[in-house]
């Protein structure tokens, strides 16, 4: 180990200035790229993610490449990341405006085609997805939502499958009490 690895050749201002402005130039970028890009819906989507961080690997380092700096800029990101969120949680309607809404992309069983389009969403995609969440088809969801996240929310048609089962248990548990009832009544009335 030689002691050059702890100096650094950059200010600690502009070491810890750096990633701050990369970190809300890229949480500006997404928000205005969309949701997609979070959901990592395809192999491009996520060659893009992986790639961005090598590309502003230098804007955050700069001609620094010693541990210290590593460490310094790695800090303020994990800083600057966790009062964002603070701040945000604390101004929820600010935080309504930087994430965005959900945008519904079914309703009652119809895909909204314009919604797709505004997220850069194929039926493919789409049917990608619900294959994912356990569905056949598109035709088995009642709607389905995109999250500012990028998370999908499905709803089906019909109740799962669990349920189904239970209200079957349940019919059954009440056919079954009715049945004693009556045993009852009749086992009574041959006693008296």
């Amino acid at each position: 180990m030689t002691p050059e690895m702890w100096n650094l050749t950059v200010p600690i201002l502009e070491k810890m200035a750096r990633p701050i402005i990369v970190y809300f130039f890229l949480v500006v970028l997404l928000r205005v790229f969309g949701k997609r890009e979070l959901a990592q819906l395809n192999p491009f989507d996520l060659v893009v993610l992986l790639s961005l961080s090598n590309t502003v690997q230098n804007a955050i380092i700069g001609n620094d490449n010693s541990v210290t700096g590593g460490l310094i800029g790695a800090a303020t990101l994990l800083s600057v990341n966790y009062l964002v969120v603070r701040f945000l949680f604390k101004h929820r309607r600010l935080d309504s405006i930087v994430e965005g809404s959900a945008t519904q992309l079914m309703k009652h069983g119809k895909v909204d085609n314009a919604a797709l389009a505004k997220e850069l969403l194929t039926p493919n995609e789409l049917l990608s997805v619900a294959h994912r969440q356990g569905f056949c088809s598109l035709d088995e969801i009642d709607s389905a939502v995109i999250e500012p996240g990028g998370t999908f929310f499905l709803q089906g048609k019909t109740p799962p499958v669990a349920d189904k089962r239970h209200k079957e248990l349940l019919d059954r548990l009440d056919k079954l009490s009715a049945e004693i009832a009556v045993l009852k009544k009749g086992s009574n009335a041959k006693a008296n």
